[in-house]
């Protein structure tokens, strides 16, 4: 079939893991990673594979959360693999965000694949997923570095899905035969990417382009290749500097200035999510600034001082 073709060149050409690997599959119920699933067990022989599942059960949604959890575990009978699963007692009372849902969700990944020593998480974003994520970015405003958006590889996560339309996805699992399930929360609008998937998307493909989603990946991966090119040089001149030379780091060109900044301040802060594109174009600010004196500036638990031609960055 030509998505096990297309998911063979993708584990490949992204370099997404090696024979013999251990696959967590992150499978919630939903087409994408019943779809994942099907395919990763049907080339566990082709490249020795040791494959569990992974589920998160929220409690949020009654009823249907456990029938999400009880299609799962019958999958994981059905292919003979073992299954994790974080069962959460519902709190409705609290606000739960995508971002508080997704990190749950990770955390507990992470937590098994190291417990048990597995070498990665497979996930099921597909390409409506990436052009999903673009949109978000361009309207919350981002740099190059969040345009390129979703990644085949992040460390321990693969995504071997991820070039592929969710039309194709579906079409699989009809020729298949597969049983899956609908969140019927992703139908609505009460999540920001909802919003996008059901209202913007569907806007711009019947009035702009018909293309949107495809369009908005192949945006990404251009992206994301000369974001990276930024990122290797930016990351050489720094080296392990522990203060910045003003001086020199003014000749740089402005786009690999940014990266400069941002890689020094993610020494400090590995989560960037906390640090806005504003917070480094202040830090910039000072880099520019003529004044001789001693200037400082303190954000998210970091000090960043300039004396001199010497900016250090440090908690």
């Amino acid at each position: 079939m030509i998505l096990i073709k297309k998911v063979q060149e993708n584990i490949f050409r992204r370099e997404l893991f090696g024979r013999g690997a251990k696959i967590l599959v992150g499978v919630s119920g939903g087409p994408d990673s019943v779809c994942l699933l099907d395919v990763s067990n049907g080339l566990k022989k082709k490249y020795d594979l040791t494959i569990e599942i992974v589920h998160v059960n929220y409690g949020l949604r009654g009823e249907d959360s456990e029938l999400d959890e009880k299609l799962v575990r019958n999958l994981a009978r059905k292919f003979s693999l073992p299954i994790h699963v974080l069962r959460q007692k519902a709190d409705k009372s609290k606000k739960n965000s995508e971002e508080k849902l997704r990190n749950v969700r990770y955390d507990y990944f992470e937590d098994i694949r190291r417990k048990n020593k597995f070498d990665f998480i497979a996930v099921g974003h597909n390409l409506n997923d990436q052009a999903e994520t673009v949109l978000m970015r361009i309207l919350r405003g981002t740099g190059l570095r969040g345009l390129g958006a979703i990644k085949f590889k992040n460390e321990r996560i693969i995504r071997p899905l991820l070039n592929i339309p969710r039309k194709e996805i579906l079409k699989y699992l009809k020729k298949k035969k597969l049983n899956y399930r609908i969140d019927k929360t992703n139908l609505g609008t009460n999540f920001f990417r909802n919003k996008i998937r059901n209202k913007l998307i569907p806007y711009l493909e019947k009035n702009f382009n018909p293309n949107t989603q495809e369009t908005l990946y192949k945006i990404s991966q251009s992206v994301a290749e000369d974001y990276d090119f930024i990122k290797r040089y930016a990351a050489e001149w720094l080296g392990n500097k522990k203060q910045l030379s003003v001086s020199k780091l003014a000749e740089l060109h402005p786009s690999i200035q940014r990266e400069v900044v941002r890689l020094a301040v993610e020494r400090q802060i590995p989560d960037l999510r906390e640090v806005e594109m504003g917070h480094i174009e202040e830090i910039l600010k000072i880099v520019k600034s003529k004044k001789n004196k001693k200037q400082e500036m303190n954000f998210k638990n970091l000090k960043i001082v300039r004396r001199g031609d010497k900016l250090t960055i440090g908690k």
